[in-house]
């Protein structure tokens, strides 16, 4: 993305979301366009294709640099007239002409969808209005801004360049190779990278690069007087090598790192999409979804205030039939997320069952003040009772 477009997407996520929708329109829209000619098809919509985008807010400097990361299917799938079925044809590799062309119709979109919400892509232009983070959040948006543009904010370097170590080697300029490679008005397309799809082991790796995390913990290195050099993993072409940051300036580019909450970092598009009616025939299902029918979940209440190894002693095995539902429950992602298995009891080590399910809050405060969980709220008002009728006796 142009320099002056990471600032505004790194925090308005509705700016962000409509030029990823944008770029994701015209790339699915490219496929087709080229599966329309390849294959001698009636209409671009006979051709089918899919992708999936990961977010990427860094670059190798811990800068903020939101830009998308596409997995494509290379190649469109198109109906079977006798067996209405989908049939996967593969497209040739693009040029780099084919690649400028889609580059430039994904930077004109984008640039439209900037007018729309009001601001430009030119620098001067978009500096001349305050911008809503400025006005609601000045020290947030202070630490996207020194983000976006490689500056300190909070050290003893607040307003310079961060510090680099700069080496006299030669470095790698993979810029100036051939290949589907093209810049236009600053928005920059790679299409160079491809993998065969039956490679699981390459395809996974692919994977883990577009999904990576900011930070490489064994390329950070904490230096004898407290600053914090980071390891870049190639060289650039200038012999930038590693940055030097003050403890206060790193926290600060991790800040404006984290994304805008409610924000999809991870979208899926055409055939791959979750509403797609076509996803069942091209995403693979597991051998477990087509066992049959599924027997329905049984749960039974039990009292948590009776004796935990009585109760342990009564309880039944766990089932041994794998869980088939398409979502997993909270209760395994909480499991592989924090290590964490709510399904089994600390004490005894017996499986848990559902006891209750209550919604109310002050019933929920009272539940856990009662499991040593946190206070307990204070208690309701009584109902007050009216006086007694007085009557007249004549």
């Amino acid at each position: 993305m142009p320099f002056s477009l990471r600032y505004p997407m790194g925090y308005n996520k509705k700016l962000c979301a409509d030029i990823l929708s944008a770029f994701a329109s015209e790339l699915m829209h490219w496929y087709q366009l080229r599966g329309k000619h390849q294959l001698g098809l009636r209409s671009v919509n006979d051709a089918h294709t899919g992708a999936v985008t990961l977010v990427q807010r860094f670059d190798s400097a811990l800068r903020l640099n939101l830009h998308p990361h596409t997995l494509a299917i290379d190649g469109v799938y198109v109906k079977d007239r006798k067996s209405d079925e989908l049939v996967f044809h593969a497209l040739p590799e693009p040029t780099t002409a084919e690649v400028t062309q889609l580059a430039g119709r994904i930077a004109e979109r984008a640039e439209n969808v900037m007018r729309k919400h009001g601001r430009w892509v030119d620098t001067d232009s978009a500096d001349s209005e305050p911008d809503a983070l400025s006005l609601e959040q000045p020290a947030l948006s202070a630490c996207y801004q020194a983000s976006a543009q490689g500056v300190d904010v909070l050290g003893s370097r607040a307003g310079r360049p961060t510090l680099r170590l700069v080496t006299t080697a030669p470095a790698l300029n993979t810029s100036a190779e051939p290949g589907a490679v093209a810049v236009v008005r600053g928005f920059n397309l790679h299409a160079k990278t491809t993998v065969d799809g039956r490679d699981r082991k390459q395809l996974e790796r692919l994977c883990q690069y577009i999904a990576r995390p900011p930070i490489a913990q064994e390329r950070l290195h904490i230096l004898d007087d407290g600053r914090l050099r980071y390891d870049m993993k190639r060289v650039w072409a200038d012999g930038t090598r590693a940055i030097v940051l003050d403890p206060l300036d790193f926290i600060a580019r991790l800040c404006a790192l984290v994304p805008p909450p409610y924000f999809h970092m991870t979208r899926f598009h055409g055939l791959l999409a979750p509403n797609s009616s076509l996803r069942r025939q091209v995403v693979p299902r597991r051998a477990s979804d087509d066992a049959g029918p599924k027997e329905p979940v049984q749960l039974e209440l039990f009292d948590v205030n009776r004796d935990c190894d009585t109760l342990g002693a009564q309880l039944p095995e766990p089932p041994t039939k794998p869980y088939t539902c398409g979502r997993h429950p909270w209760a395994w992602l909480l499991r592989r997320v924090f290590k964490i298995d709510i399904t089994v009891c600390p004490k005894c080590q017996a499986s848990m069952r559902v006891s209750e399910v209550v919604t109310d809050p002050d019933t929920i405060a009272r539940r856990l003040a009662d499991a040593g969980l946190g206070p307990r709220p204070p208690p309701k008002p009584m109902r007050t009772v009216p006086g007694q009728l007085r009557l007249q006796f004549g």
